[in-house]
């Protein structure tokens, strides 16, 4: 066996983030630097704790172990794919899922959202029966909604076959498919014909113009999760036009539409959208109400 210079997890830190600054990899994923993804990466290739670095930094590793992280430190730098791609895993908050090529690496600011019931938007959480989530993509934001509201029963809807495959495997894992379902649907053409408390949408909203300029690492997510137009808003129009005759008469819709404030607000302004507050600030959700809606 080829014999490397590297013996413990410390070793190959310093060596993971070397390399991925010389590279100049983007994050955006999960971590935001080298050193916090070279760690994930290693402590995942490893089996050890995730949030258990220091008692293994200097522990003596066997010459396969060394030999698979490098393989993970290779492919991230060479590939330049997400980390989620390689160790199948993305965490929002509390929660891990599958992930793979198939669906959009999970991230969102409507879940950081979720664990409040949107307050105060929602003032009685036990009362909401019906939840609809479109744009699904792995089911994350689908499965926290139902986690949350356990009294909801949860349509979750992409166009995407493949997609939903991967957020059959997370509803499984969950043990949520008794109150979840699933469906292949251009939004709202095959939801069933029924009054929705809350809908609720991270669709695709990059501009034609950040979609050329987009890192490689965003480019091996699929395309369909990504674009949305010219301005970034044609599926968020069809979303809003459609949500009205979707939702109970104080029934709320929540969309994210990340850095495209100024186009939501030039395609949808008249309406008076509220914006919600995230840890980005209070430009990346966006709340209507029915009544809103209805105008």
């Amino acid at each position: 066996m080829t014999t490397t210079p590297f013996t413990t997890p410390r070793d190959l830190l310093r060596y993971a983030v070397t390399r991925f600054n010389t590279a100049k990899l983007f994050f955006g994923h999960g971590s935001m630097e080298a050193f916090d993804e070279a760690a994930y990466l290693i402590l995942h290739t490893l089996k050890l704790p995730l949030d258990r670095l220091d008692p293994f930094l200097d522990a003596k590793l066997l010459p396969e172990e060394v030999a698979s992280v490098l393989a993970v430190i290779d492919r991230r730098t060479n590939e330049r794919v997400p980390a989620a791609y390689i160790t199948n895993e993305a965490w929002l908050g509390t929660y891990s899922f599958y992930v793979d090529e198939r669906t959009i690496v999970p991230r969102s600011f409507i879940a950081e959202l979720i664990p409040e019931y949107f307050a105060p938007w929602v003032n009685e959480p036990e009362n909401v029966s019906n939840i609809l989530e479109l744009c699904t993509g792995s089911g994350c934001l689908a499965i926290m909604m139902a986690d949350a509201f356990p009294d909801a029963a949860v349509d979750a809807v992409d166009i995407s076959a493949d997609a939903l495959e991967v957020a059959k495997r997370n509803v499984a894992t969950y043990e949520l498919q008794d109150r979840l379902t699933l469906i292949q649907s251009d939004l709202y053409a095959n939801v069933p014909d029924k009054k929705y408390d809350l809908i609720i949408t991270n669709p695709p909203y990059v501009n034609s113009s950040s979609m050329s300029k987009l890192p490689m690492e965003y480019r091996a997510e699929p395309e369909l999760a990504l674009d949305g137009g010219k301005d970034g808003m044609d599926i968020v129009r069809r979303i809003v036009a459609g949500a009205a005759e979707r939702l109970t008469d104080d029934g709320i819709l929540i969309v994210e539409i990340g850095n495209e404030k100024e186009f939501a607000e030039a395609a949808f302004g008249e309406l008076g959208l509220t914006w919600l507050t995230t840890s980005n600030g209070d430009d990346m959700v966006f709340l209507l109400t029915a009544d809103q809606l209805k105008l």
